[in-house]
């Protein structure tokens, strides 16, 4: 029987969608992924006569399986996807599988993993076939878990196979961060021998928005990555394609989706947390979680919201960064300061939004909820979210708006001593000094989210840099950038009009227009 898949309306049987690749030879079913797809086909394709070990690892959600066995489909090779369970039963799980892959009319029955790993070694020794055999074990950290000694296992037989010839290419994925981060760190047994380590991050906001067929209008697709960011699995899995027909209807779905008690999204944001195998008590951490999405985003004044000393909050706020839900952006004029941020957009409308109407929204009332959190939701959500896409922004396809070499991006604060104030800095773009060198300043730019842009934004701009070359950095080529969502004022579009200042709205940052300058 011929299968026959259903995609973007063009129907193709199962041969053509094996045929019908990417220029990178990855499957059109996968969507976007190039870069990860091609550092998965280089380690595959490295013509090394030993063993190569790679480490994959990501949040839930991202794919990871996906496109792990779309890999093994066009390479070939074995595929074992752990679940939780016992050591015995985990070991049944993996013979059982391993026998299947090699056409074994019953069951394997190994006793130890150390006989299991070392015969799925045996299978890439150089006399059983010709290229690279692909063995990937996915979900590691449930069989690391329960058998403890197994890296040291991996690592016995990748010693040995650095002696011996081998086409043994293995690929261990797993979702809890802190573990799969761990497998590679400080005095592990795999320290060294990884030629991979791949992070399957979330879509970007352009790429989520063409995931989720929202790019042509921008204003919704920058509501919907702020609720659900570049999360996959929610668009197919969790939602069955339930995507928001308009950006009037944007309110409606989010009321029927992620605020509704009935929708695999409700709760997401919490099982999110207590996935993580380092965090034991969830309440403690949502309230640092909370403490963010409230403003509260310097170690003091989380630990001032949760009422805990600061050395009180070291252990979660580290546990939290290992396992990708928060970030600790250096300030990038101030030496020594920082600020956190939360990843996880679902997480961070969560705490700002859900969390506080917990039982209401729970008893259905999703839209009178959402009618009373609009400013909430503006400061607390959007505004933070838009202001790190401004920045992915000047990172990725803004890069060419600038006429010299991108520096650290970054955001900080310029205190203004004579004026004594603190001028915020959104998106900034610094060229640390070297060789003598002083530093630079290439950009300097304010985001907004719900604010129309006037001559006020750019006179504060042009403040900070003036400060910043009081202080001896280089400023002769900075130029100045307004990021709104809600547009600029007429004054000062005819300041831009002159040179020298960026206005950059949501059909700029999507790609649908493109500035009307570019900084000298």
């Amino acid at each position: 029987m011929v299968r026959v898949t259903l995609l973007r309306g063009v129907i193709l049987t199962r041969e053509s969608l094996v045929q019908r690749r990417s220029g990178s030879g990855k499957p059109l079913r996968v969507f976007d992924r190039g870069a990860e797809w091609d550092g998965l086909t280089a380690f595959m394709s490295r013509p090394l006569p030993h063993a190569m070990l790679g480490i994959v690892s990501g949040r839930r959600r991202m794919g990871k399986t996906y496109l792990l066995r779309a890999l093994v489909e066009q390479c070939g090779g074995f595929y074992f996807g752990a679940t939780a369970g016992t050591e015995a039963e985990s070991l049944r799980q993996f013979s059982s599988a391993l026998a299947e892959h090699v056409g074994s009319p019953v069951p394997f029955a190994f006793s130890t993993w150390h006989d299991a790993i070392s015969y799925l070694f045996g299978i890439a020794a150089p006399g059983r076939g010709g290229g690279p055999f692909l063995a990937v074990i996915d979900e590691f950290p449930y069989l690391a878990k329960v058998s403890p000694e197994l890296p040291s296992l991996i690592q016995r037989e990748i010693d040995r196979c650095q002696v011996d010839e081998s086409r043994m290419r293995m690929l261990l994925c797993g979702s809890a961060m802190s573990v799969m981060g761990g497998l590679l760190a400080s005095t592990a047994p795999l320290r060294g021998r990884a030629q991979l380590e791949l992070v399957v991050r979330p879509f970007g906001y352009r790429a989520a928005a063409d995931f989720w067929g929202v790019a042509a209008e921008p204003a919704l697709a920058a509501r919907l990555h702020a609720v659900v960011g570049g999360t996959p699995a929610y668009r197919r899995q969790f939602l069955a394609d339930d995507v928001p027909a308009s950006l009037g209807d944007f309110d409606d779905w989010l009321c029927r989706t992620v605020l509704s008690p009935f929708s695999p999204l409700f709760r997401e944001a919490r099982y999110l947390l207590a996935e993580e195998t380092d965090i034991r008590d969830t309440a403690l951490y949502h309230s640092v979680l909370a403490a963010v999405a409230q403003g509260n985003t310097t170690r003091g004044g989380i630990a001032g919201y949760i009422g805990r000393k600061s050395v009180d909050i070291s252990h979660p706020l580290n546990v939290l960064e290992d396992s990708h839900l928060l970030v600790r952006e250096a300030d990038i004029f101030r030496a020594g300061k920082s600020q956190y941020r939360i990843t996880e957009p679902l997480i961070n409308f969560y705490e700002a939004v859900m969390r506080p109407a917990w039982t209401r929204l729970e008893s259905g009332q999703a839209a009178e909820v959402w009618a009373q959190s609009t400013e909430r939701f503006a400061a607390q959500v959007a505004g933070p979210h838009f202001e790190a896409v401004c920045r992915d922004y000047v990172l990725g396809p803004g890069r060419s708006l600038l006429g010299t070499s991108l520096g650290a991006v970054g955001s900080g604060v310029v205190t203004d001593p004579k004026a004594r104030r603190q001028i915020e800095i959104d998106v900034a773009v610094v060229e640390p000094g070297s060789g003598g060198a002083k530093p630079s300043v290439a950009l300097l730019g304010e985001a907004k989210w719900g604010t129309t842009m006037g001559l006020n934004h750019l006179e504060r701009l042009a403040r900070a840099r003036d400060v910043l070359a009081e202080r001896g950095v280089d400023t002769t080529r900075c130029g100045l950038a307004c990021f709104s969502a809600a547009g600029f004022s007429d004054a000062l579009r005819a300041e831009a009009d002159r040179g020298g200042i960026l206005l950059i709205g949501l059909d700029e940052l999507y790609g649908r227009a493109m500035p009307a300058a570019v900084l000298p």
